[in-house]
């Protein structure tokens, strides 16, 4: 009997994770550490806030029926292909949020611009997600610029909004013919804008990680500088008491002169 393929999507430098048994037949200490927590590296989960959109990222809408947004290599292009609504093995229907990318065509790899908000997203071959000024949406280009740059928004009801360099928003856009085209020309949030948006796992938790040492560090300098700010206050009011007393003393000085003199 053949062994069952895994259907799980690979990545380019990616390290696969392969059991290892002991006797008893357990998993690695590793795979059991990711079952206790419940998410395993890989797993696609929906990020709760714009620095945990990082790494390999599949990005749908709930559009009739929902689409994602692909690149096809083949025509060079970004395109908006649909999602089955019925799961091919059960027939039921799949819930909006359980949706998973099943293509690597369908994901996109996100980096975070250094010292900014923004996010650039890079397709499987090396080319990145660009919008131009009146908001034609295009992935051509292997050379990241401002026209390459989103910024990340977490709506009301969890869904993503990605702003260009311009101000407007990523979104579909019905076009002749009853189909969905990619636009990047809305000034406003609506439901065209609202994108659903999966990460794996690994990446998110890595990226909350280093969230939170930064984080740490940031409080860690206030504090610092707190402490030395009130040590500065704390001797100059020391220098201020000292000035009043002998302000004070001298008055006193001034006035058994005056009360001799006048003796």
């Amino acid at each position: 009997m053949s062994e069952k393929k895994s259907m799980k999507l690979k990545f380019k430098g990616e390290k696969s994770h392969k059991k290892r048994q002991d006797g008893e037949g357990s998993t690695s200490k590793k795979r059991k550490r990711e079952d206790d927590e419940g998410e395993h590296e890989t797993d696609w989960v929906r990020p709760q806030q714009p620095t945990h959109i990082i790494g390999p990222t599949f990005l749908y809408h709930a559009s009739d029926p929902p689409v994602c947004i692909a690149f096809d290599s083949t025509r060079t292009r970004v395109h908006l292909p649909s999602l089955p609504r019925t799961d091919p093995e059960t027939s039921e229907s799949i819930p909006l949020l359980s949706y998973e990318p099943k293509d690597v065509n369908h994901v996109w790899v996100v980096t975070h611009v250094a010292g900014t908000e923004t996010i650039n997203l890079r397709t499987p071959d090396g080319k990145f997600l660009s919008s131009d000024k009146v908001g034609l949406v295009t992935a051509g280009r292997e050379a990241r610029g401002p026209q390459e740059e989103w910024t990340a928004y977490v709506t009301e009801d969890g869904t993503i909004a990605l702003q260009n360099v311009y101000g407007n928003y990523l979104g579909i856009d019905e076009v002749a013919g009853g189909g969905l085209a990619l636009r990047a020309d809305s000034e406003t949030i609506g439901f065209q804008e609202k994108w659903w948006v999966k990460v794996q796992y690994g990446h998110m938790k890595k990226a909350g990680e280093e969230e939170r040492k930064r984080k740490e560090i940031i409080e860690g300098m206030t504090t610092i500088d707190e402490a030395g700010t009130n040590r500065v206050h704390q001797a100059w009011g020391a220098e201020e008491i000292e000035r009043k007393r002998e302000k004070e003393k001298m008055k006193g000085i001034e006035f058994m002169d005056q009360f001799i003199i006048g003796t």
